[in-house]
């Protein structure tokens, strides 16, 4: 594995898949995102060495969307361990990742902590455990990615803010059974914030690293999860990280991964690097044309893959 040219990997991947680009819609239920070029695509590779490999517009930052989700998902479950799963299950849900008829046949426990209303039970998790969830969210991410200057964009945060009924729903929903503890306001908008998080296929790449490094941060040497933590979140990735697309991403490319509806999806290869993909343009089920077809490009051409 070590020998393998990555650089060269990128090269053919991305001369085989551009002429992708045109395919696909930009996630146009979101004002803000429906305004992005869906021209742009970048790949960035970061290996536990400490080496960066990049191609196209692995550069240009974007709205993460529901990759967050990961991040703040690793901030509670460090804190709560298996206690969250009092509040969420671990099993794919099958259905739309804002699904509120399963929330209600499920009495207001989400299916896994990747549809929207396990991630915000994440998010009110978290205002158990700081004052100020948005700051700490931020200085989380800065860490693992290794870059101060990450930003959230409020014209992101503030159109998801004044479309989001669907995700306004599902928390009140959820506040109803007792599953949101804290402001159901305050629990949206940092939720709203969070997804708008600003970050390139570099950042993305590098904040993924501490769950191929058994849960620690490469960068600084810090415990983020334990490594039976950190086994069992790639394993949700593995089987809740892309919508209900999450089978045909593990039968196709076979690793861990999280996806967004800005166009990104970050793939973690245990023991050796994480991989970012990003082209705003979606397929039917909400998950970058481009980036589905590049992972399974990477891991047939590289062999290397989680099974």
């Amino acid at each position: 594995m070590q020998d393998i040219d990555y650089q060269a990997c990128l090269q053919e991947i991305y001369e085989e898949t551009k002429h992708l680009l045109g395919q696909g819609k930009v996630a146009e239920y979101i004002p803000a995102l429906a305004e992005v070029d869906p021209n742009q695509y970048g790949i960035a590779i970061h290996t536990l060495d400490n080496k960066t490999y990049t191609i196209g517009d692995a550069e240009t930052p974007f709205s993460i969307q529901s990759i967050s989700k990961v991040f703040v998902f690793s901030m509670v479950f460090k804190a709560f361990g298996d206690k969250l799963w009092k509040r969420m299950g671990r099993e794919p849900s099958g259905n739309s990742f804002n699904s509120l008829i399963q929330l209600e046949l499920e009495n207001g426990i989400p299916r896994n902590p990747f549809i929207n209303a396990g991630a915000l039970v994440s998010t009110d998790c978290l205002f158990s455990l700081s004052k100020n969830p948005l700051k700490d969210i931020l200085n989380f991410v800065r860490s693992l990615s290794n870059n101060p200057k990450i930003i959230y964009d409020s014209v992101v945060a503030n159109s998801e803010k004044d479309t989001g009924y669907r995700n306004a729903a599902l928390v009140n929903f959820m506040k109803s059974f007792g599953n949101i503890e804290h402001d159901v306001d305050s629990v949206l908008n940092t939720y709203f914030h969070q997804c708008g998080l600003m970050m390139n296929c570099i950042d993305l790449a590098k904040a993924f690293c501490f769950l191929a490094n058994k849960g620690i941060n490469p960068f600084n040497g810090d415990s983020i999860l334990t490594l039976s933590q950190a086994k069992r979140l790639n394993a949700l990735m593995q089987t809740c990280g892309l919508y209900d697309e999450s089978g045909e991403f593990a039968f196709s490319t076979g690793l861990p991964g999280k996806s967004g509806v800005g166009g990104g999806i970050v793939a973690v290869v245990p023991n050796l690097l994480s991989i970012c993909v990003w082209s705003p343009a979606l397929n039917k089920h909400g998950n970058s044309l481009i980036g589905m077809k590049a992972l399974e490009l990477f891991t047939t051409k590289t062999g290397i893959s989680i099974f």
